[in-house]
C-alpha cells in the first residue's frame, strides 16, 4: 500500500524527468546549481540538508519539507535533532509555520515507519 510520501516520489521523478526532456540550459543550470549547494563544503552535506529543512519549514512548502526530511532521515539525524531544528523553523517563522510543522512530524512518522 503506498502512502502520500510514494506519491510524492513518484511525481517527483516523472515531472523532473518530463523537465529535463525540455533541454532549457537555464533550467538545467539550475537544477545542477540546486544539486551542487548540498554536496559536502565548508559544512558537510548532512548539515547542509538540515539547513534546506528549516528553510522549507520558514518558507512554508511541504514539497520541500518531504524532499529534505527523507534526505535528512537517510542522512542520519535522530527524530530529537529534526524536532530542534524544526523549532528553530518555528521561531524565525513564527505561528504561521505551524501547519507546516504537523506535516513534518506526520512526514516524520512515515519516513520511520
Amino acid at each position: 500500500m503506498s502512502n502520500r510520501l510514494d506519491e510524492f516520489r513518484a511525481y517527483r521523478q516523472k515531472m523532473n524527468d518530463r523537465i529535463f526532456e525540455i533541454d532549457h540550459l537555464g533550467i538545467k543550470r539550475f537544477f545542477n546549481l540546486d544539486s551542487a549547494a548540498y554536496r559536502d563544503g565548508a559544512l558537510d552535506g548532512k548539515t547542509k540538508e538540515l539547513l534546506g529543512l528549516v528553510a522549507s519549514a520558514v518558507l512554508r512548502c511541504n514539497d520541500c519539507i518531504d524532499y529534505h526530511l527523507d534526505q535528512c532521515i537517510e542522512a542520519g539525524w535522530s527524530d530529537a535533532e529534526l524536532y530542534d531544528a524544526l523549532n528553530v523553523a518555528l521561531i524565525v517563522g513564527g505561528s504561521i509555520v505551524i501547519p507546516h510543522l504537523r506535516h513534518a512530524v506526520e512526514t516524520i512518522d512515515l519516513l520511520r515507519e
